[in-house]
């Protein structure tokens, strides 16, 4: 199964094109092009940060013996949480072999494609919440991105869990092991998903909301028992999208309260102006 996703030099290459094109359309003056030269810069923002996350990915194998001995950590870890184990979710399906083909279709093709999808309804239907949105998608990711540079190894390279995308001929990696495969930490894979589900919630007015809260409760499951990622990852994943979330509403509070601070020294020169004209 080829991967889906753009390589890190393809997604540049589009975000420039992209970007180009913004601004060839917004210099043109006319009022139809300059709206779609919005979407076009949102489009060059979204391929930039697509193409740093492939580039990460690549640089993050530091040496796989490091990967495979955090991983163990991490299963000790949820052993002494009392977490639930990924095997014992694998268990679920691996006698379907329908269901385990359709997790490791899910987890190759909805993690991107639903994300744009988003991001396209919610700067056509909620304008006025995109920036935020964005900019809260953007730190989850670069945070991720920076402590994906320590490489964490998947429960399925480990000895106890089954590669299910390897045994159906589904895996987005190749026959040899590849850099992205050791950011199994934190999951980015769930926390766009719970980011999706929790605006599309808080956006959205209509029944249909709730299928952006079902891609996070299903992506949950199929990283899971594809043994793609460790709960820890998916935890920490969250914890640093509700941070950055907390973080940018806390500076755009403090942004704003600052903006309608009264400046002392314009309010003395207009009493002075008031005096005078007194």
């Amino acid at each position: 199964m080829q991967n889906v996703a753009l390589s890190w030099q393809q997604s540049a290459q589009v975000g420039a094109v992209l970007a180009a094109s913004a601004v060839m359309l917004h210099v043109s003056g006319r009022p139809a092009l300059r709206r779609i030269a919005r979407f076009a810069a949102e489009g060059a923002v979204i391929a930039a940060l697509y193409a740093i996350w492939q580039r990460a990915g690549e640089l993050s194998v530091l040496g796989t013996s490091g990967a495979m001995r955090r991983a163990e950590w991490i299963a000790r870890v949820e052993r002494d949480w009392h977490l639930p184990s990924e095997r014992g979710v694998q268990d679920l399906v691996l006698g379907h072999p329908l269901a385990v083909q359709a997790a490791n279709l899910y987890y190759a093709c909805m993690h991107f494609s639903v994300l744009f999808v988003f991001l396209g309804w919610v700067f056509v239907r909620h304008r006025e919440r995109y920036r935020a949105v964005r900019t809260d998608l953007a730190l989850t990711t670069l945070v991720c991105l920076v402590i994906q540079f320590v490489p964490v190894a998947p429960p399925r390279l480990l000895a106890g869990y089954v590669d299910t995308a390897g045994v159906y001929g589904q895996s987005v990696y190749g026959n040899t092991l590849a850099p992205d495969e050791l950011s199994a930490m934190p999951s980015v894979h769930v926390a766009w998903a719970v980011l999706v589900g929790w605006y599309a919630w808080r956006l959205g007015g209509s029944r249909w909301r709730g299928i952006a809260v079902a891609h996070a409760v299903i992506t949950v499951f199929v990283v899971a028992c594809t043994a793609n990622h460790w709960w820890l990852d998916g935890i920490v994943g969250v914890a640093v999208l509700v941070a950055c979330a907390w973080a940018r509403h806390g500076a755009s509070a403090a942004w704003s309260a600052a903006r309608r601070r009264p400046d002392p020294a314009l309010g003395a020169r207009q009493h002075a102006v008031e005096q005078l004209a007194g």
